[in-house]
């Protein structure tokens, strides 16, 4: 069985397009397409998550890409958390690790893939989101989305700069640094992970020297003992460096790729996220560990972040649309030359593959740019056409998490709870972008929001300054919900919201520690506000979306289904993610465990 992932793959956009996807398009002919139901809410960990385990969020608990701690009502990863070594030994400024740390998944269920190598049925799970760290099995797998870089972010990249006009500052994914460069030499400090070794933990650092050539658009770069010559617009090959802990004794790897963007009138160089290197990745990436060193020995280094088209870098207004599109395609061409690899050696069991360049593209394009998303499909397309062959007479299915919508009003759900009297400020003038609500008085609070469709109640004996008895919750969220129905668009007069689930009564499963007490459906065209997802309360309730980022998915669900694309027929009408799961288990002959939920499809 061969089952290709495609994030965000749209069904609309497919019919628009059939004759331009032909073996997407024969595919269906041979078998069927359907609309494949997306999770509550639309968001790809929680959708992946279903996948994986054939449950719904209340059976695999991810809610959101962010939940909250309610004893702090602070945000952190619903994918993953990474702890610290219990025991060390302080030396001096030294701080030496007696113990490993340990890096654990949130998601509850057993993985699909667990249950076919107890079964002895061989799989290949290539970068499934929501699997870092790789759920251990007998299983390869490569993790996908929820795989940090080096510092331990989705992906902090690095602008340098001498462009006067610019300064040195923190953007949302990424850093720009300025610095001189007279007579054409710059000496920029590229950062990489804090020491933990250090008692002070300082932010480690190489050195990237930058010669711009005096008369031709073309600069030399030295990064780490490595020199390369770029041409003005040129990307680098991979780059390992080492970032140094203890001098001589100890340092952090990683791969970066550099772009050199302009050499005149002012240097401009980019530095992509320090990726782990796959051939000695500094956390888990694969199982077995050697998986990700053999296909870095096969396939050369490669993306290991778990989102590597840089979207951030666009947003900040670095690259342009163009750039972008160059970046990206280098990630699907990674993409395209792993599927072919894994193709060519599969004879037995499961291969699942995942492609994460439609959705990414799907958000900066969406709506605007139809050609160039085509593009990508097109390339996604040829890679059906591999698996239809290699297949034969067996199952092919090609399924997406959710599809796409787009992003047009964004919506400051915590400045509209403060219009309506569920949240209040020290002072109403204390409005802004400012993050995890520093001027939120909540001992008149009665709802907050964090996370991109989250609302929580600030509930007594749960948040430390409650004001909602755990009596008066059913009262208060009721109210919530009416008035969330009845909210309009100040400008335009149109509703902003289709539904509102309550986690209670929509998840069959009943894991909910970490659920929302209110999960907001949006209608097409609006989204929660990127300041909403950290706790910030700007000053109005909907602004026009300005940014790169036009299209997006975290609606009502029955906006933005996925698509189920197979060779066979199924007698299910209306498909869900979790049918899928469910599926590959029935294929090989495998009972379903206990709290799965989903139905085969064949």
């Amino acid at each position: 069985m061969i089952v290709l992932g495609v994030d965000g793959m749209d069904p609309g956009f497919l019919e628009r397009h059939w004759e331009a996807l032909p073996n997407l398009d024969r595919l269906r002919q041979n078998g069927e397409f359907k609309r494949l139901a997306t999770s509550v809410p639309p968001q790809s960990p929680v959708a992946w998550s279903s996948l994986i385990t054939g449950r719904d969020p209340g059976g695999h608990g991810v809610f959101d890409f962010i939940h909250r701690n309610p004893a702090t009502v602070t945000p952190f990863s619903s994918m993953a958390e990474t702890s610290e070594p219990s025991r060390t030994l302080r030396l001096g400024p030294w701080v030496l690790p007696l113990a490993e740390g340990k890096i654990r998944t949130f998601r509850k269920g057993t993985p699909f893939w667990r249950l076919l190598a107890e079964h002895h049925v061989p799989a290949t799970v290539f970068r499934m989101p929501a699997n870092f760290p790789p759920e251990a099995s007998s299983s390869r797998s490569l993790s996908g989305m929820g795989t940090p870089d080096l510092e331990g972010t989705f992906g902090t990249f690095t602008f340098f700069t001498d462009d006067p006009a610019e300064k040195s500052r923190t953007v949302s994914g990424g850093r720009i640094v300025r610095a001189e460069a007279p007579a054409g030499r710059a000496r920029f400090r590229l950062e990489g992970p804090v020491n933990t070794l250090r008692k002070e933990r300082p932010r480690s650092s190489v050195d990237l020297i930058v010669d711009v050539d005096p008369s031709e658009t073309v600069a030399r770069l030295d990064l780490d003992g490595k020199r390369i010559v770029l041409k003005e617009g040129e990307w680098s090959g991979w780059i390992r460096v080492r970032f140094p802990l203890i001098r001589g004794l100890a340092g952090a790897e990683g791969i970066v790729r550099v772009y050199l963007q302009k050499v005149r009138p002012h240097l401009r160089v980019y530095v992509t996220p320090i990726n782990l290197d796959p051939s000695a990745p500094q956390f888990p990436i694969s199982t077995p560990e050697s998986y990700s060193r053999e296909l870095a020995e096969e396939l050369g280094p490669f993306y290991t972040q778990g989102i590597a088209e840089d979207t951030a870098v666009l947003k900040a207004g670095v690259f342009d649309r163009a750039e972008f599109l160059v970046q990206s395609r280098q990630v699907l061409a990674d993409s395209l030359r792993a599927f072919r690899h894994e193709l060519d050696r599969f004879h037995d069991g499961l291969l699942f593959f995942y492609f994460s360049s439609v959705d990414q593209n799907a958000h900066i394009l969406w709506g605007k740019h139809e050609d160039e998303l085509l593009e990508i499909y097109r390339a996604v397309d040829q890679a059906v056409g591999w698996a239809m062959e290699k297949a034969g007479g067996s199952t092919v299915v090609v399924l997406s998490d959710h599809g796409f919508s787009s992003f047009n009003r964004a919506v400051h759900l915590n400045t509209w709870l403060l219009r309506e009297g569920f949240l209040a400020l020290d002072d109403p003038a204390n409005t802004g972008d400012q993050e995890l609500f520093p001027h939120v008085d909540w001992s008149r609070t009665q709802a907050y929001s964090l996370g991109l469709n989250a609302l929580y109640l600030n509930q007594a004996g749960r948040e430390p300054n409650g004001t909602v008895p755990p009596v008066e919750r059913e009262e208060v969220l009721k109210s919530l919900v009416e008035r969330l129905l009845a909210f309009r668009d100040p400008r335009t007069g149109e509703r902003v919201v289709e539904t509102v689930y309550e986690p209670e009564r929509v998840f069959r499963g009943k894991t909910l520690e970490n659920a929302p007490d209110l999960i907001v459906g949006y209608r097409p065209g609006y989204r929660s506000s990127w300041q909403t997802a950290l706790g910030a309360v700007p000053a109005a309730t909907v602004v026009d979306n300005t940014e790169a980022w036009i299209g997006d998915h975290c609606i009502a669900a029955k906006f933005v289904p996925g698509v189920l694309v197979s060779n066979r027929r199924s007698a299910v009408a209306e498909p869900q993610l979790y049918d899928v799961t469910a599926t590959i288990l029935k294929e090989f002959s495998i009972e379903p465990e206990p709290g799965m939920i989903g139905q085969p499809l064949y």
